[in-house]
């Protein structure tokens, strides 16, 4: 009995190895073999029979089945065509082929489709970038169900104060509620990656903070220029300065404000950091009502990130 398990478990990989279809790291392809995992992320989605699933880099489509098995419809986002020929055939013939829609090429180059629920084992080298594509997509989905290296899961879910805790945590806390599900170790994967790797839920905060997000990111990325060091510090660099000035500038002049010949930028990011007691204050130890404060009291002066 354990021999016919076995079989059933490895049968698409070894129709893929068949074919000479060898798994492409540039593009991150590390597939998810063990229909645990897949079941424990399909079922903490908590899908609906009405639901348009996204799934990027479904693969040889373990996943992907699963998600049709309880969905309106999923729609998958694959760059390598040699997997999209694969899924095709997976489905073909089937009742679950008119509820797949395959998107081919790179997702972070699309508009996104609509959709309620997004369930991907993430390619790790997009990441970053996806999480802020999704987050910034609208309309809103309810929930994401992904896969991430280990390291980069933690650093989503990390507070102020833990080793871990970067921009990234802070950007992705503000527009979204996010939560460490599971972890999954090398030997869940074909190939193995060289990580280990975790699975995390993001839920978007609907609706968003009333904050323009190019601001708050503009903000956070002069704050964690060193994340140890005091905001003090890094409002005084001289190419952060320049660029506060040249943004006053710009802001004066749209509203029709005087700038004093004797102004200094310097001076009056000074006089901000102050108001609020943030001078002394660290990246790494602002939680995110700090950082709003601190946006506030620049852009109540005029001085603006972005």
């Amino acid at each position: 009995m354990p021999k016919i398990k076995s079989e059933k478990k490895t049968r698409v990989h070894n129709e893929v190895a068949k074919q000479g279809i060898m798994f492409n790291k540039d593009f991150g392809q590390h597939i998810l073999k063990n229909p645990m995992v897949i079941t424990s992320m399909v079922q903490k989605a908590a899908l609906r029979p009405t639901d348009t699933v996204l799934e990027i880099g479904p693969g040889t489509g373990n996943m992907t089945v699963r998600l049709l098995e309880q969905s309106k419809k999923v729609i998958a986002c694959e760059i390598d065509t040699r997997l999209v020929a694969e899924l095709q055939k997976r489905v073909q013939g089937t009742h679950f082929q008119p509820k797949l829609q395959i998107e081919v090429g790179d997702v972070l180059k699309k508009d996104l489709p609509f959709f309620n629920v997004c369930v991907a084992n993430v390619p790790y080298q997009i990441s970053s970038p996806l999480v802020f594509k999704l987050l910034l997509h609208r309309p809103f989905f309810r929930c994401a169900v992904l896969m991430f290296q280990r390291e980069f899961a933690q650093r989503l879910v990390a507070k102020p104060g833990d080793k871990l805790y970067c921009r990234l945590s802070v950007n992705t806390q503000l527009l979204a509620r996010v939560d460490m599900l599971m972890k999954v170790g090398k030997n869940n994967f074909r190939p193995p990656p060289k990580v280990e790797s975790s699975v995390v839920r993001i839920e978007p905060r609907n609706p968003p903070p009333p904050i323009p997000y190019s601001e708050w990111d503009g903000l956070t990325r002069i704050a964690f220029i060193r994340k140890n060091k005091t905001l003090g510090s890094s409002f005084k660099q001289a190419a952060v300065l320049a660029t506060l000035e040249k943004n006053y500038k710009l802001h004066c002049s749209v509203h029709n404000k005087d700038v004093a010949s004797d102004f200094s930028i310097k001076e009056k990011v000074e006089k901000i950091l102050a108001s609020v007691e943030a001078a002394e204050k660290r990246a790494r130890t602002m939680d995110l009502d700090d950082f709003m404060v601190l946006l506030h009291a620049f852009n109540s002066e005029g001085i603006h990130f972005s």
